[in-house]
């Protein structure tokens, strides 16, 4: 870890290239889902057509695709990254619980100690998030399957519905002329927990961002680093000794 200046004022490098641009993707990937999301359970209120909605749903699973493979590549980079890219820089171990009682004291008094990475409150929601992100991205990946006949469970999908004598490549999203109707039912029912799973985890996604959003403001209002901007440049700027420094 590099000291870049002297003075009041110090700055550390902390977050590098790979967390910067999952961070950034991921926010750009969410706001897109949850846009097409709503639009789509809205649908019928929102006079959308049916070759509209087999439409939204190709989108949204493109993009899905690119939300799934950015955190992939995050998980894996918890392995292979940085000190505060690793595991052990956000999941709760040894001692978690003696840190967060003190951090939380001290924030009660304003005089919180200063981190270079995750705070302890900060490591409970990256914790959280990267759990609801990774079942979100699981399920979606299902369902891209029972939807739109999409990989990677798309093709299996497709011969489990498909009438006797029909190509399972011929079928297309929405139309069931070429569908069994009893397997159509049977896929119905074990899509049934991953679309009730998406729809909770959509929700819980959506509060927990609006944590993170006012978790992030009032650390650097009480506590300064430059929070917001460290997630552009890598650098937090801090008037005091971080107690994770190494």
């Amino acid at each position: 870890m590099s000291r870049e200046q002297e003075g009041p004022l110090r700055t550390y490098r902390v977050w590098d290239p790979v967390q910067r641009v999952f961070h950034w993707l991921n926010v750009g990937c969410l706001l897109a889902l949850v846009a097409i999301g709503t639009t789509l359970l809205w649908g019928k209120e929102l006079g959308v057509s049916a070759d509209g909605k087999v439409l939204l749903k190709t989108v949204h699973v493109w993009v899905g695709y690119v939300f799934a493979a950015n955190v992939a590549v995050r998980l894996g980079w918890a392995f292979a990254g940085g000190p505060f890219s690793r595991w052990r820089a956000f999941l709760p171990g040894p001692g978690f619980l003696a840190s967060l009682r003190g951090y939380l004291a001290g924030a009660a008094g304003r005089t919180a100690a200063a981190y270079l990475g995750h705070n302890p409150l900060g490591r409970l929601m990256v914790s959280g998030l990267l759990l609801l992100l990774t079942v979100q991205a699981v399920g979606g990946l299902v369902l891209a399957g029972t939807d739109i006949y999409y990989p990677p469970l798309g093709g299996w999908i497709a011969a489990w519905v498909a009438a006797p004598g029909i190509d399972p490549a011929t079928l297309v999203p929405g139309d069931k002329t070429f569908v069994d109707p009893a397997a159509w039912e049977a896929m119905r029912a074990f899509r049934a927990p991953f679309i009730e799973t998406h729809e909770i985890v959509f929700y819980l996604l959506l509060v927990a961002g609006l944590l993170h959003i006012a978790g992030v403001v009032v650390a650097e209002f009480r506590e300064g680093g430059a929070l917001v901007s460290a997630m552009l440049t890598g650098r937090k700027v801090l008037d005091r000794r971080p107690v994770d420094l190494e």
